[in-house]
């Protein structure tokens, strides 16, 4: 895969969590590329679910130190794409006309809006286009880095 690509929540996720070491090494792995190629990027909502995972919802939260240390190391330099008014927008249109829940639209939006070929998520269609970004489950067998 080439050209600048956009990280779902679920992949920062699975990069900390031990309980599945293959989707870990998995996620280790386009999470390394994004840093090392500076083709990855990711947006707020993602940052937030991530935090709101990592603090309140794991089977064993993080500490808020912990948290920060791992968000300036992995997350904030892959950080690129903030609310605004055109990601609200787009993300009605693609609510309204592509029949994306809302919060998927904000993530497809952000990609879309990030110049983003490739969208990388479990939580959406594999292998789904839209508006020129294709869905990539990296955990199916075969779509992995």
């Amino acid at each position: 895969m080439t050209g600048r690509f956009f990280i779902d929540t679920n992949l920062l996720i699975y990069a900390i969590d031990a309980s599945d070491q293959r989707k870990q090494a998995i996620a280790q792995k386009w999470i390394a590329t994004a840093h090392q190629s500076g083709d990855g990027t990711l947006s707020d909502q993602v940052v937030q679910e991530w935090f709101n995972v990592v603090l309140r919802k794991a089977a064993v939260p993080l500490s808020p130190i912990e948290a920060t240390s791992i968000y300036e190391k992995l997350i904030e330099p892959l950080w690129h794409i903030q609310s605004s008014r055109e990601l609200l927008d787009f993300a009605l249109d693609l609510h309204r006309t592509d029949r994306l829940s809302w919060w998927d639209s904000l993530i497809v939006g952000a990609a879309v809006l990030a110049g983003c070929n490739t969208l990388l998520s479990e939580d959406l269609q594999h292998s789904r286009t839209i508006r020129g970004v294709k869905i990539v489950n990296p955990f199916r067998v075969g779509a992995g880095k």
